[in-house]
């Protein structure tokens, strides 16, 4: 008799429209499922986000260096990406006793050969870099005009080309050094070039604001950055500085290049959309704050993966509108310092 009062009244319950209580606890079970598969889409994009904002952040705290301690700025530093994720793939490739025209598909490449790469891709973009400052911008530098904007230009597309002839304008596949298994955290899906991106550009971020803020190589910097000419009265070698400053830049640039090889492939293409991104970063973080252009390089790489979740299309629209309200409201950037310059 039970049973069938029971069934009685979810029959009652059915006919009256109300949810049944097995109905209400799927619908209640559904909706749980729903939120936590949105939560943890959050967080994937946010690790993801993270990982990118690492790369912009590098490339927006290049371009500030540059642009604080010699008021220039390099146009062609997205070939100086490119062309560090190929100086890495091409130390592999001699390693391993290939043409650095050939592919590492297939090819053993541990961890070790991983390291390698990175360090020349770094030191040789930035020697690359010293190369640029004597030939493309002292020249021109703290002279009227911006003659340095074409002449750096003219050095990238010139890379380019050199690259062009002797890679090709094909991709190249970069296994990441740890492997491209997917490590699992509570039911986030993180990859461990991810990982590395994130530790090894809060490593050199840090590095750098301490060799900024503690030491005299970071005073001397921020001195030129001030005044060169009072700096230089001061006993300062501002040539030493600018030349320091362009090879740190350019190394970021070769290091941005190899960190991100192994998730979007390598490509003589690949630096472009890079060094617009980080640029941005930096004009919204504030190009002649440094700290600021880190901000703001995370930032632009969260919101990206955050936009991606919704309409992927719009990512470029969302992001350079962003771009030109904050040189709207704020033209020296969220963080920047606003200059006086006197007639």
């Amino acid at each position: 008799m039970r049973i069938l009062e029971d069934a009685c009244r979810l029959n009652e319950a059915s006919e009256d429209g109300s949810p049944t209580p097995d109905e209400a606890e799927g619908e209640a079970h559904r909706a749980t499922t729903r939120e936590g598969t949105m939560t943890g889409a959050l967080l994937q994009a946010l690790i993801s986000g993270l990982a990118t904002g690492g790369i912009y952040a590098l490339v927006a705290l290049a371009f500030s260096i540059t642009f604080t301690t010699t008021k220039t700025l390099n146009f062609g530093h997205g070939e100086f990406v490119s062309a560090g994720a190929f100086v890495g793939v091409s130390a592999m490739l001699m390693l391993l006793g290939k043409p650095i025209s050939g592919s590492l598909t297939g090819e053993p490449v541990g961890g070790w050969l991983q390291i390698i790469a990175i360090v020349v891709a770094t030191f040789g973009i930035g020697l690359l870099g010293l190369l640029l400052y004597v030939l493309a911008v002292r020249p021109f530098a703290g002279k009227p005009g911006m003659s340095w904007v074409m002449t750096t230009l003219g050095f990238g597309i010139i890379l380019q080309s050199i690259g062009l002839a002797i890679w090709g304008p094909g991709t190249v596949m970069v296994p990441p050094p740890f492997g491209d298994d997917v490590i699992r955290v509570f039911g986030i899906g993180i990859r461990s070039q991810e990982i590395l991106i994130l530790v090894i550009s809060l490593l050199i971020m840090a590095i750098f604001d301490f060799i900024m803020q503690k030491t005299m190589v970071g005073k001397a910097m921020r001195a030129v950055a001030h005044n060169r000419q009072v700096a230089s009265l001061m006993g300062i070698n501002v040539t030493a500085v600018m030349l320091g400053a362009f090879f740190i830049s350019s190394a970021l640039a070769g290091l941005s290049g190899i960190l991100i090889a192994p998730i979007a492939s390598a490509s003589l293409y690949l630096g472009l959309g890079v060094a617009l991104k980080g640029f941005s970063g930096a004009i919204i973080g504030g190009l002649s704050n440094p700290r600021g252009c880190v901000l703001g390089g995370f930032a632009l790489g969260v919101l990206e993966s955050m936009i991606n979740l919704w309409q992927a299309q719009w990512r470029e629209i969302v992001v350079f509108a962003i771009v030109i309200l904050v040189l709207a409201v704020t033209p020296a950037g969220l963080f920047g310092s606003k200059t006086v310059e006197k007639v």
